[in-house]
């Protein structure tokens, strides 16, 4: 298991922070993804083309250790931040299914369950939420990148 710092930004600034960050600190950007990038989803709405070009998830390494991030489309121009809202989430990445269902339920039990742990285009397990003590976490099963 791994906990990984995940920066959200409100500003659309994610790109050019995690540049700086891996010249900082000389790392290397292994994935990044834009929201233009993502697959469209039939219950969602379309995104605002402003949208589309912000980073839905980055991941930097440098060191033998990772930081990731996104831009937040809240407000659809990315620069609202939500009353209440963190914008540091722990992310825990593991190995296999049954350790994200382990994780997801003990952590967010007596929290608030954002997004069930379910699989999406990038990982076996993804949830987030709040837990019982209102600091944001996510849990990411990943499948491998190509």
């Amino acid at each position: 298991m791994k906990l990984i710092p995940y920066l959200m930004f409100f500003n659309g600034d994610c790109r050019a922070a995690f540049d700086f960050y891996a010249g900082a600190l000389g790392g290397e950007i292994v994935a990044s993804i834009t929201y233009g990038d993502m697959p469209s989803s039939p219950d969602q709405p379309p995104l605002p083309e402003e949208a589309k070009s912000q980073i839905a998830h980055v991941n930097l390494v440098a060191g033998g250790a990772s930081i990731m991030g996104g831009d937040s489309i809240m407000g659809c121009n990315g620069s609202e931040k939500i009353d209440g809202r963190n914008d540091t989430t722990v992310n825990i990445e593991v190995e296999t299914i049954e350790e994200a269902e382990r994780v997801f339920a003990a952590l967010s039990a007596g929290g608030n369950v954002q997004m069930p742990l379910t699989e999406t285009f990038w990982s076996h397990r993804f949830g987030m939420f709040e837990d019982r003590y209102g600091k944001p976490w996510m849990v990411n099963c990943n499948k491998p990148m190509p």
